[in-house]
């Protein structure tokens, strides 16, 4: 997995402490901060993991995400606003691995439940390439352009964009907030409960969408989407490996272009939160044509639906569409 090893620095806090935090629940009101609501206070790292606090939680709680809607969740920065804040809430919900700033930040806090996502299930290793439940290794110990050092510990952090995984994550998050907020266990059980039967429902629609394919291969522009290819049977071709901002190599874009031509590739697909440029370019070298495959790490007026599932249908259509589905 890559982790980006960054310390929070007193002159990096101060530069971004207007930033503060991006409210998503409709639960309570845009201005309310964490701790003082009067709700079970839950601040989520990014938005699967806020999606998830919310439909589990429901009425009884007040959701914040650290990850304002548009930015890309592997470059966020901790604002020492979001760190006091985070200090006055009853629960962090997060995805240990993915955002540096935010296991550093929740890992001092004194808050007193903490909930890892990868605790929930079981990680794997995705690389550039990955499918079939093969293992494929991606480049270790580099750097990115920035200098920000890379290495691939514990595993691909991208579980929510596989139905079955998020579902298990879903019930551990249930069981979570049954203990933490036990004057609503009933409810958080039921919600858990709904929760899991529209990610089994949606695990299904992918299961017969992508029964009938001409091809199993998708080039996407960085490795998100291993779990997902894994589950259903496909191989993942990533331009980068699992950080968004690895620029590929020469040779990786030769083997792309003949990847795509051996296997019957139609479509790049890039994403609404990072460059398209080196997808779009891919394509262009070689004939194909470009879609948008989306990691759903965040929901934007640019995102194809309104929430996860919305987006993650969306996903299907393009994917029955770039694979000759029938």
């Amino acid at each position: 997995m890559n982790v980006r090893r960054r310390h929070i620095s007193t002159v990096a806090l101060t530069a971004v402490a207007a930033l503060g935090f991006g409210t998503l629940t409709a639960c309570s009101s845009d201005s309310a901060a964490a701790g003082d609501t009067g709700t079970f206070d839950v601040v989520a790292s990014f938005y699967p993991m806020a999606f998830l606090a919310e439909r589990i939680g429901g009425e009884h709680v007040h959701v914040t995400s650290l990850t304002q809607p548009g930015q890309e969740p592997h470059d966020l920065e901790i604002s020492a606003r979001q760190t006091a804040q985070l200090e006055e809430a009853d629960a962090a919900l997060y995805l240990k691995g993915l955002q540096p700033s935010v296991d550093e930040a929740i890992g001092q806090s004194p808050i007193a439940t903490k909930i890892d996502a990868a605790e929930l299930t079981a990680l794997e290793e995705h690389g550039t390439e990955a499918g079939h439940g093969e293992e494929h290794g991606d480049e270790h110990g580099h750097e990115d352009e920035h200098g920000h050092d890379h290495d691939h510990e514990g595993g691909d952090p991208h579980i929510w964009l596989d139905p079955v995984k998020y579902a298990e994550v879903a019930e551990g998050v249930g069981k979570a907030f049954q203990k933490a907020d036990p004057d609503h266990a009933a409810d958080y059980r039921k919600n858990t409960a709904t929760l899991v039967k529209d990610l089994e429902a949606l695990d299904e629609k992918f299961r017969t969408g992508l029964a009938n394919r001409t091809t199993d291969v998708f080039v996407t522009s960085h490795a998100a989407f291993g779990y997902l290819a894994e589950r259903y049977g496909l191989t993942e071709e990533a331009i980068s490996g699992l950080d968004p901002d690895t620029e590929p190599s020469g040779a990786r874009v030769k083997e792309l272009q003949k990847i795509a031509k051996d296997d019957g590739v139609t479509t790049v697909f890039y994403e609404t939160l990072v460059s398209d440029k080196t997808a779009k370019t891919l394509a262009g070298d070689t004939g194909l044509k470009t879609d948008v495959l989306d990691p759903v790490e965040g929901i934007t007026d640019h995102s194809r639906g309104e929430d996860y599932f919305q987006v993650m249908e969306a996903n299907l259509t393009a994917l029955r569409t770039a694979l000759g589905a029938r």
